[in-house]
C-alpha cells in the first residue's frame, strides 16, 4: 500500500511538472501602460488637430503640444500614484480591522470562514478542518480573510512609484507620435495629415497589442482604439473651425 500511495503521489508530481499554466500576472503595469498610452495619444493628438484647425503655423503647435505633454504626464502620474496609495491605505485598514475582529471576536470570524467555504460547495464536514488548522495559524487565517471575504490583494509597498512613473512615461511616448510631423514641416495644414496618419498607426498597433495581452480580440481591440482617437481628433479640429469661423 505505501509503495502504491509513493506512486500515485509521483505520477501527481510529474502531471503537475509537466502541466505549465499560462496565466499573465503583470496585469496592473499593463493597465497603467494602457491607461498612459492610450491618454497620451489621444489628448495631443486632439490638441494638435484642434489647433490645426485654427490655422495656427507647426512651431505654436508645437511648442502646445510640448506643454502639453509636461504637464500631461505629470497629471496623470500623479494620478496614478495617489489612485495606488489609496488602495495600499484602504488595505491597511481593513487589515488592522480584520486583526482586531479576530482577537474580539473569534468565533464569529471562523463561522465567516464556513460561509465562504460552503460558497464553494464544501460541506461543514469538510471545512472544519479547515477552519481548525487555520484558527491554529493566526496569519493564514488573517490571509484567508483578506483574501476571500474582502477580496483585497496584498499591495506591493513601491507600487505607487512604479504606477507614477509607468504611466507618466507612457504618456509621454504616446503623446509624441501625433507630434513628430510638427517638427519637421512648417506648414500646419500639410503636418497635421500626417499627424493624422501617424497616430491612426500607432493607435491601430497599441489597440492590437493592448488586445493580445488583455486577451481581447486584437482586431477588434485595434479598430476600436483608433475610432476613438479619430472621433476624438476630428470633434477638436471641428470645434476649432466653428470658434474661428
Amino acid at each position: 500500500m505505501a509503495e502504491n500511495g509513493s506512486e500515485d503521489m509521483e505520477k501527481k508530481l510529474l502531471l503537475h511538472q509537466q502541466h505549465e499554466e499560462k496565466h499573465f500576472m503583470s496585469s496592473e503595469v499593463v493597465r497603467d501602460i494602457i491607461i498612459g498610452v492610450s491618454d497620451g495619444l489621444t489628448v495631443p493628438f486632439a490638441l494638435a488637430a484642434g489647433l490645426s484647425g485654427a490655422s495656427v503655423s507647426s512651431s505654436i503647435i508645437l511648442t502646445a503640444g510640448i506643454a502639453e505633454v509636461a504637464a500631461g504626464s505629470i497629471s496623470m502620474g500623479l494620478g496614478g500614484y495617489l489612485a495606488a496609495k489609496s488602495e495600499a491605505d484602504h488595505y491597511m485598514r481593513e487589515l488592522k480591522r480584520e486583526q482586531e475582529e479576530i482577537i474580539t471576536v473569534p468565533d464569529m470570524e471562523a463561522a465567516e470562514i464556513g460561509e465562504i467555504l460552503s460558497q464553494y460547495g464544501v460541506e461543514p464536514h469538510e471545512y472544519g478542518p479547515v477552519v481548525d488548522a487555520l484558527r491554529r495559524n493566526p496569519q493564514a487565517w488573517l490571509d484567508f480573510m483578506m483574501k476571500f471575504e474582502l477580496g483585497l490583494e496584498k499591495p506591493n509597498p513601491r507600487r505607487a512609484l512604479q504606477s507614477a512613473f509607468t504611466i507618466a512615461v507612457s504618456y509621454i511616448m504616446g503623446g509624441m507620435v501625433p507630434l513628430i510631423p510638427y517638427m519637421f514641416i512648417p506648414l500646419a495644414r500639410e503636418a497635421v495629415v500626417a499627424s493624422v496618419i501617424f497616430t491612426l498607426l500607432a493607435l491601430l498597433v497599441f489597440g492590437f497589442a493592448k488586445g493580445y495581452f488583455t486577451g481581447n480580440k486584437p482586431f477588434t481591440s485595434a479598430l476600436q482604439t483608433a475610432f476613438i482617437g479619430a472621433l476624438a481628433s476630428a470633434a477638436a479640429f471641428s470645434f476649432a473651425r466653428l470658434v474661428r469661423a
